[in-house]
């Protein structure tokens, strides 16, 4: 028992046990009898059995192998796969004809960042998502320029996907209850970045220099992250509009990919 608890401790397993909580999640996407649906993190199914009565097709990855087994023997039309969610490859999902590919999870806490990453990295594959975060991660993620909550994950999410803050969960929703708050993101992925982006890597570079060190005005972080003479980059930013006095937070998406174009 000592390897299992270990594991749900570092993942930070909290299970949802609150029914309505679960059906507001699924109404989000509604999924229907045309639809694929990727659960991540299934647990012990509060969301599982709603998906099972109302989407097409479900898989449910979980990496826990003795709730995957529990999960198999209670929804048979429900393929469990034994999976880390960190490194299953997204990509690999294929729409239904006429329907889509929406994925729902309770995210583990600790390492949600790099899920969420991976998902927005297979966006061509991926529809719809609603994903269970911690309160301050999902704030992060919807959050709009000029607040100390918008950063390189709201404008690396936002970049694909329309994102709005959906649901607040309390911790009593869960058991054991998390000692923090917990809230539901809505992400619809775009049919096209939202601003266009020649070199993505570039963006993405930029975007983490711009916010890696928020203290120092856009000119003085863009030139020690970028590793740019200070000249160079108030000339860029100058061509882009952009006062190097700025912060990174007061910058739109579309500002970035002018700043992106002029540093390139």
């Amino acid at each position: 028992m000592r390897n299992v608890n270990d594991r749900r401790r570092a993942l930070g397993q909290h299970f949802l046990r609150d029914a309505a909580i679960a059906r507001g999640i699924v109404d989000l996407v509604a999924p229907t009898t045309h639809d694929l649906v990727l659960e991540i993190g299934p647990g012990q199914g509060a969301l599982t059995g709603e998906l099972a009565r109302r989407a097409g097709r479900v898989i449910a990855l979980e990496v826990d192998r003795r709730l995957a087994a529990e999960l198999r023997g209670r929804f048979e039309s429900v393929e469990v796969i034994d999976a880390d969610a960190r490194t299953w490859d997204y990509g690999t999902l294929v729409a239904p004809p006429g329907g889509r590919v929406i994925v729902l999870g309770n995210l583990p806490y600790s390492v949600s960042k790099p899920i969420l990453m991976s998902l927005v990295s297979a966006r061509r594959a991926i529809g719809e998502m609603a994903l269970m975060l911690q309160r301050e991660v999902a704030e992060r993620l919807a959050a709009p320029p000029g607040g100390k909550t918008y950063g390189s994950l709201s404008v690396l999410t936002q970049l694909y996907c329309d994102v709005r803050l959906a649901l607040r969960v309390p911790p009593g929703a869960f058991r054991p209850p998390p000692q923090v708050e917990s809230a539901v993101v809505h992400l619809r992925v775009l049919s096209a970045p939202r601003v266009e982006v020649p070199d993505e890597r570039r963006f993405h570079t930029v975007v983490r220099a711009a916010f890696a060190q928020r203290r120092k005005t856009l000119g003085n972080a863009l030139a020690g992250g970028l590793g740019l003479a200070s000249d160079t980059v108030r000339r860029g930013l100058a061509a882009a509009g952009i006062d190097p006095g700025r912060r990174a937070e007061t910058l739109t998406i579309h500002e970035f990919g002018q700043v992106v174009t002029r540093l390139s």
